[in-house]
């Protein structure tokens, strides 16, 4: 693995345990300048895997506790008029971070769950005619329950296909858990955490990622994969061009994470689920479904894979 990035996945194991291959998606998409859906039970370490990962570096964080009663101005900022002044003025939402943590993101209505859309894509906001840039790097990783449905709004498609990937934290085995309260009887070792890389650096990776190369047959295998998506009578909505350059911002971020300069074919099977499941909508399903992930790697078994150098540039 690329020893900066090491060095800040080890930082955060010192606070999420067992949970390895979830921080590389994580830290996949942050190389690829994407965002995160974490969908999983409460209680499972999504608050506290976003804040570990905000100590791990010197970014600025904040978090909104997504509620139905949320406006979009709680989050975006709004102008607020100063009498003394005779002006209006703004006042920065929770959005003007480096990381922004939505919990419960469903709990809000569409209105409010709109007013990401623009800060996630590209990455401003434009509020009463004035656009403002939001500082860079700037990473969303919002949570939601999947069993708690009262009081909730399914995440519409727009706002589903912002997010580069959707990840779950997945079960714990009975030693990682006895581990957890090992560390966690006399201290909380989250509060001891320390930063270990500089937003700077972040930038810096975030574009040695775009110079990873890539095979043709290689690009054209990712590109007839999601393409399958579109043409497959079991799915009833594909994978947007969106979602392709999704799948190949993602796999030259996991390439870079693992100390390679090229893709490989693993990379795309690799990444190919949990970057492209929510995105699709199978026959008599819904977005993010059971039955989406198995039409994804049903696709992969079927769609065939070249055999070349794939480090080696034509």
């Amino acid at each position: 693995m690329n020893e900066r990035m090491q060095g800040l996945k080890d930082n955060i194991e010192k606070v999420i345990i067992g949970k390895g291959h979830v921080i590389d998606l994580v830290l996949t998409s942050m190389l690829a300048g994407g965002h995160v859906l974490l969908e999983d039970m409460p209680g499972t370490g999504k608050t506290m895997l976003a804040k570990a990962l905000a100590r791990s570096m010197e970014l600025t964080f904040s978090r909104v506790q997504m509620t139905p009663d949320l406006l979009p101005s709680d989050i975006t900022g709004l102008n607020i008029y100063n009498p003394k002044n005779s002006e209006f003025e703004f006042h920065a939402g929770p959005v003007f971070t480096n990381i922004l943590l939505a919990d419960e993101i469903n709990r809000a209505t569409p209105r409010t769950q709109a007013s990401l859309l623009e800060c996630m894509e590209e990455r401003q906001v434009t509020l009463d005619g004035v656009t403002r840039v939001l500082d860079m790097p700037f990473f969303v990783l919002a949570t939601e329950n999947p069993i708690e449905t009262a009081g909730t709004f399914p995440l519409p498609e727009a706002q589903l296909d912002r997010f580069l990937m959707k990840l779950s934290m997945g079960g714990m085995e009975a030693e990682q858990e006895k581990e957890i309260l090992r560390r966690y009887m006399l201290r909380s070792p989250l509060e001891e955490l320390g930063p270990v890389m500089k937003g700077e650096e972040l930038c810096r990776m975030q574009e040695e990622c775009k110079n990873v190369y890539i095979h043709e047959e290689l690009l054209n295998y990712l590109q007839q994969v999601c393409m399958a998506t579109r043409n497959r009578k079991e799915i009833r909505v594909g994978v947007s061009v969106r979602g392709t350059l999704a799948l190949l911002r993602s796999v030259q971020a996991y390439a870079y994470l693992q100390g390679r300069s090229y893709v490989a074919p693993e990379d795309i099977k690799e990444l190919a689920v949990p970057v492209m499941a929510h995105r699709i909508v199978p026959e008599g399903g819904y977005f993010g479904s059971d039955a989406a992930k198995e039409q994804i790697v049903s696709i992969l078994n079927e769609v065939s894979l070249p055999t070349e150098e794939w480090g080696k540039q034509a």
